[in-house]
């Protein structure tokens, strides 16, 4: 069943562009299988002026002819104009249409003259028409480049641009209504928020099951998934492959990364940039430090299904199929906590300003040497330092007394003088009466539940174990 989630702001953007009466341009991007083709689609589903095109991988001849079919069976008036982008466009100007091109990449790749053409038939007749043209795509990179980047002939025609990310855990919770907290966020950190990938997830099953259908079994619709994505995008995949492994198994330094991939550290930073640009990887420093001046970067995979998939399926298909159904509590359940930690730790800082009612400058993790917290609130009323424990045990007040010893070690720049530290952790197990009593007596102490990270609504305040 196909479910549509959230999305409210982006369908209500692209309709105000509609409904304008002056000429729009809109570029719709972000990674492949976020539903870009649908949230336009459900855009135009009660529009009658409105053509949608789904470009393929064809000739430049065959594209221009689908595309004129698709509008003339629209716009019956298009029949006799002639079989260019330009006339054609032009026309549908004068009927003030919606005209939406997915896939636009496909166009490029094929005529790359395209952008200039609309560019030239943009500012001649278009823009004074109340059309709205919207252009879609999923590789990224060419969107970038040749439509959204500054040399780009499009730069600076377009009203509004629409970067669709990934949904978070709030929303992506409504294709498991019933699973509890801890459930919730351990699915979240294995399919993350794409929404074809939580699709695949049956919410009557338990989630072991699920994931043994979907991703382990040869059979899984996401058995071959991120595989099938990076052939798509990339052409010599084996390196990527080798690099995306290593920061699955917790590399995360160049050093580290080169050394578990088997190759020069040197050559790695163009592999890294282009998997940065697909959004696939992402570079994170101590939230304390300028990203542009900043030397201890350390790189993580950002799509969760990616990350679990090289973790647990890349190298290991043979076992998988030995193991056949017994694949996810045989490799997967043993490793599962410390899996899902690190993007636990994530959700955490994510979900902060939602908790605490600060003016947050920024929000990340921070190290330095030994010491690290895996959550600090940049705030103008003080740092907020946090501690998360995706353990089996409640946390003890030791964890609050070391989470205190660190935080006295950071050294912030903008620290305000009067702004006290606050203390926040997360704990997936609860935490000890000891710690539960000393939150209870100190305001600069706060307890965080599961289920205070999968909620909707704000939860300031002061929340105990």
């Amino acid at each position: 069943m196909d479910r549509f989630v959230d999305r409210a702001a982006e369908l209500e953007q692209l309709r105000d562009c509609y409904e304008s009466e002056s000429a729009d341009l809109v570029v719709m991007y972000g990674r492949r299988r976020l539903g870009k083709s649908e949230l336009v689609r459900r855009s135009i589903a009660d529009r009658d002026s409105a053509v949608y095109y789904q470009a393929v991988e064809s000739t430049a001849q065959n594209q221009l002819e689908q595309f004129a079919e698709t509008a003339t069976a629209q716009f019956p008036s298009l029949q006799n104009v002639r079989r260019d982008w330009e006339a054609l466009l032009e026309t549908l100007g004068t009927e003030d249409a919606v005209v939406v091109i997915d896939e636009f990449p496909f166009l490029i790749e094929e005529d790359d003259s395209l952008p200039s053409r609309i560019q030239r038939v943009w500012d001649l007749e278009l823009q004074e028409t109340g059309m709205t043209l919207v252009l879609v795509g999923s590789s990224i990179s060419v969107m970038e480049e040749k439509v959204l980047s500054g040399g780009a002939p499009l730069y600076g025609r377009r009203t509004a641009t629409i970067d669709l990310m990934p949904l978070g855990v709030s929303d992506a919770r409504q294709f498991f209504p019933e699973y509890d907290p801890e459930t919730a966020v351990t699915a979240w950190s294995i399919y993350g928020g794409t929404p074809y990938y939580l699709q695949t997830i049956d919410p009557d099953q338990q989630l072991g099951p699920n994931v043994q259908q979907t991703i382990l079994s040869e059979r899984g619709l996401l058995y071959s998934e991120p595989e099938f994505l990076l052939r798509t995008e990339l052409r010599q995949p084996n390196t990527y492959f080798s690099i995306l492994r290593a920061l699955a198994h917790g590399r995360r330094t160049p050093n580290e990364i080169a050394g578990m991939a088997g190759m020069e550290s040197g050559s790695l930073s163009t592999y890294l940039q282009k998997l940065r640009r697909l959004r696939l990887v992402e570079r994170h420093i101590p939230v304390t430090e300028s990203p542009t001046a900043s030397k201890r970067g350390r790189y993580r995979i950002s799509a969760p299904l990616f990350r679990f998939w090289f973790r647990f399926v890349y190298g290991n298909q043979d076992q998988l199929r030995l193991l056949d159904d017994d694949a996810y509590d045989e490799l997967v359940a043993p490793e599962l906590a410390n899996y899902v930690s690190p993007l636990f730790e994530r959700l955490c800082q994510v979900k902060l300003p939602s908790l605490v009612d600060r003016r947050f400058r920024d929000i990340g993790q921070w190290w330095f040497k030994d010491h690290e917290l895996d959550v600090l609130g940049l705030a103008d009323e003080g740092l907020v330092a946090g501690e998360c424990k995706f353990t089996a045990r409640p946390v003890s007040e030791g964890v609050l007394a070391d989470l205190e010893r660190t935080a006295s070690k950071v050294q912030w720049s903008e620290k305000p003088a009067d702004g006290e530290p606050l203390y926040v952790l997360f704990s997936r197990s609860g935490y000890t009466e000891d710690l539960k009593r000393v939150a209870e007596t100190r305001d600069d102490v706060r307890l965080y539940q599961l289920s205070d990270l999968i909620s909707e609504e704000p939860v300031h305040g002061r929340p105990g174990g």
